[in-house]
Formats: C-alpha cells, sequence, structure tokens
C-alpha cells in the first residue's frame, strides 16, 4: 500500500543530495550518514542543491518505495535546524506545508502530544 501519514516517522537529510541516486544509493545514505536502519519503516527526505526536487524512501513490505517530485517552479524551504546534526525529525504537517510551499518561519505551533517528543524527553 502506498501511504505515508503522521503516524510515520519523517528524517530529513540535512545535505544536498543528488537526485541520480536511486534506491541502493539512497538506502547506503541512509545507513552510512545517519546510522539508521533503511529497512526501518521510517520515512527519510532527501533534497537537492537547487531545492527544487525532493526524493522520499520508505522500507514497506517486501521492498522500498521511492517518492519523487519536481516543481516547475519555486523552491522548496528548509526547518532550521542544529548544523551539527546530520538530520532533522519532521512532522507530516512540515513536510506537507515544506512540498505545499507554505513558509514554516512564522507558523506557531500549539502543544500536543508526540511520541518523540516522549521519546527525547526518556533519553535525557
Amino acid at each position: 500500500m502506498f501511504a505515508l501519514t503522521s503516524s510515520c516517522c519523517y528524517y530529513l537529510y540535512r545535505e544536498p543530495t543528488d537526485m541520480r541516486k536511486s534506491f541502493d544509493g539512497l538506502s547506503g545514505l541512509v545507513e552510512r550518514q545517519l546510522r539508521r536502519s533503511a529497512s526501518s519503516g521510517e520515512v527519510f527526505i532527501f533534497i537537492n542543491h537547487r531545492r527544487d526536487r525532493i526524493k522520499l524512501l520508505r522500507w514497506e513490505e517486501g521492498g522500498y518505495i521511492l517518492y519523487y517530485k519536481r516543481l516547475e517552479t519555486g523552491t522548496l524551504e528548509l526547518p532550521s535546524f542544529d548544523s551539527s546534526s546530520m538530520t532533522f525529525v519532521m512532522s507530516w504537517a512540515e513536510l506537507v506545508m515544506m512540498i505545499e510551499g507554505i513558509s514554516m518561519t512564522h507558523i506557531k505551533r500549539r502543544k500536543r502530544y508526540s511520541k518523540f517528543d516522549r521519546f527525547q524527553q526518556n533519553r535525557a
């Protein structure tokens, strides 16, 4: 089933990515650079240098799925993140806003429960 929902974990790779990479090249980046399992079911997001192309890689039962979008005009706005980290954890809403061209700089988020926030608190 081809489905991306708010129940997925989304990881944005912070470095510009060569969009000629496909399943093997992108899963290699996930394993070597992000030190995560590419077959975990998490969604990994890659953006090119010009920020007009985006690929999402996800493992589903039986194999990888690769989503690819090329913008005809405009660019993708990247969220601000810690420069020492190789990845940025995104929510489904942030991913949708980025793809739809909605600026995230002036968005005020109201507090909501998040599995990820709870996981981060337990690690501290």
